[in-house]
């Protein structure tokens, strides 16, 4: 990216957030607008793929701290004034607006000074008298999700994920040219990949048109990637996803992102675990949790019930007498295992059931009860604590 690019493109704008928005406000709008015009998604739609380019390019700019803070450094300085000093002002030779009063310049870079040419270096590998090659380039992180069992995130899991990206060129390994061919070097920018263009007072330095800014300039272009050194690409990766990982939580696979530029290392993989119920078991923090029928009878006069454990061996929970519906009881260590050794406990909620059909001995003993309870109203208290109207 030139100059040129950080003025006349509004990033903003490419990714519909304000100029203050937050770094996670500007990664949320990424992440939607990738999904929606992904050429996976949109294969065959050259404007689904030139959108996606845009997104792309404007988010490893203002995704970035240090490269966003630059780039708003660059268009509030071609904001304020434009190409020209304002009338009676000092500036640059033939009228240009010079940099280097705003970037600590003043009339002249002295020792201790930071010019424009030394931002304009930082920002692009370049300064306006000449120029560098660029150095090694971190790849591009990918995000990815995957769905597992409940007792696959309790206990953990090795999970298949088929992800579709560009990455290297397995023709070329890269190089963009056919194998066997030759690759020289631009005779134009002489290998730096970029231009100087003179331009209101200053110079603009851009990626050189003859390279598209590689620095090397092939004879002969493979024909997989056809000269551009990436190809989409199908990649089965085999993650290990850890014990206890909660519904939604992002796993990180270093390394496993897009390939890095110029010798520089490989962006990272995020995968969005999604976890399904589970049919007996659900989850609070470390603990497990479980519902367990009762009858009227286990309740009211206390029982010995096997409850089951994710483990597979049930245990015997001893339920004693007038048992309340909707009490739980805890089963100590039988939760999950946490990073720090700890191990969450198994919370089991009791719940009294109520028979649909009675026979005949059954609803002559529910009506023998009936008969003998006549003096207990479980209501009692309602009407006690009953306001007066």
């Amino acid at each position: 990216m030139s100059v040129k690019d950080f003025i006349e493109k509004d990033y903003y704008a490419a990714l519909g957030v304000p100029k203050n928005a937050d770094p996670d406000a500007i990664k949320k709008a990424y992440r939607k607008l990738a999904v929606q015009f992904h050429p996976d998604k949109n294969k065959g739609d050259a404007d689904a793929e030139e959108r996606f380019k845009e997104i792309s390019e404007a988010y490893n700019v203002l995704g970035d701290d240090a490269r966003r803070a630059e780039y708003d450094e660059v268009r509030a300085a071609s904001a304020s004034g434009g190409y020209r000093m304002p009338r009676g002002g000092g500036g640059a030779p033939n009228g240009g607006f010079d940099f280097g009063d705003l970037f600590g310049g003043g009339g002249g870079a002295g020792p201790g000074s930071a010019g424009f040419g030394d931002v304009f270096s930082d920002l692009f590998g370049a300064s306006a008298g000449g120029g560098r090659r660029r150095g090694p380039r971190r790849g591009d992180d990918f995000e990815t999700q995957t769905r597992i069992s409940f007792r696959d995130s309790i206990e953990g899991a090795t999970v298949s994920l088929r992800i579709t990206t560009d990455g290297r060129c397995s023709v070329c390994s890269g190089s963009g040219a056919k194998p066997g061919s030759r690759i020289n070097t631009c005779g134009t920018c002489q290998g730096l990949g970029q231009v100087s263009r003179n331009a209101g007072g200053f110079a603009f330095a851009e990626p050189c048109p003859t390279c598209h800014g590689r620095g090397q300039v092939v004879e002969d272009p493979c024909t997989n990637c056809h000269g551009r050194g990436t190809a989409a690409q199908t990649r089965t990766i085999n993650a290990r996803v850890p014990p206890g990982v909660r519904d939604g939580q992002r796993i990180r696979l270093k390394g496993k992102g897009g390939p890095g530029d110029a010798g520089g290392p490989a962006g990272d993989l995020f995968v969005t675990v999604n976890v399904s119920e589970g049919e007996l078991f659900g989850r609070q923090g470390k603990h497990l949790t479980i519902t367990v029928p009762l009858r009227f009878d286990e309740a009211a006069l206390g029982a010995d019930v096997r409850v089951p454990t994710l483990q597979g061996d049930p245990v015997t929970l001893r339920i004693p007498a007038g048992t309340a519906s909707g009490r739980t009881f805890r089963v100590k260590g039988r939760g999950i295992a946490t990073s720090k050794g700890e191990k969450g406990d198994l919370l089991v909620t009791v719940e009294v059931t109520v028979p649909q059909r009675l026979d005949a001995a059954m609803k002559a003993a529910v009506e023998a009860y009936r008969n003998a309870s006549q003096e207990i109203d479980p209501r009692a208290d309602l009407y006690a604590k009953e306001e007066p109207s």
